[in-house]
């Protein structure tokens, strides 16, 4: 596995979906959806904030919870995205961010492109197959199943 350290990462990229949830939905007779977190996830992003690494969370998916998640862990959202490789080279190109110090974790064919992109590219252990094709990075655990406190394990030695 490569090496892993705070000091050569800029900014770290998150898929939401199937990397900070297992990429199911539950939807009521309402059509009213939920998600379901990792708490230790939670903890993760906090380590990680304490090393002084900027995070952000980029989705395609329209769904208000992913902005409900990302204020809870007081991380900056950019979702209901068409492109992501698109989205994130602006982001980069705003906030003079040089790609090849971006870790980027996705697990589905619409972060493959952004993934491309980024100096570290990462998965959850079931992350698509051409997206574990491209990952430098495969984690232990599964989407949803503390992906970021595993990543944080690794960045923090903790």
């Amino acid at each position: 596995m490569k090496r892993l350290n705070a000091e050569d990462i800029d900014l770290i990229v998150y898929d939401f979906d199937g990397v900070m949830t297992d990429n199911r939905v539950t939807v009521d007779q309402d059509g009213k959806e939920s998600v379901t977190v990792n708490r230790s996830d939670g903890y993760g992003v906090g380590m990680i904030r304490k090393k002084g690494i900027p995070q952000i969370i980029i989705s395609t998916e329209k769904n208000p919870v992913v902005e409900r998640r990302a204020e809870k862990l007081s991380l900056p959202v950019i979702h209901d995205v068409a492109d992501k490789a698109e989205i994130l080279k602006h982001y980069l190109e705003e906030n003079n961010i040089n790609a090849g110090r971006v870790l980027y974790i996705g697990n589905d064919l619409n972060d493959r492109e952004a993934m491309l992109m980024c100096g570290i590219k990462c998965a959850p252990a079931d992350a698509e197959a051409s997206v574990l094709e491209v990952a430098e990075v495969v984690f232990e655990r599964k989407g949803g199943y503390g992906v970021v406190r595993e990543l944080a394990s690794y960045i923090c030695g903790e």
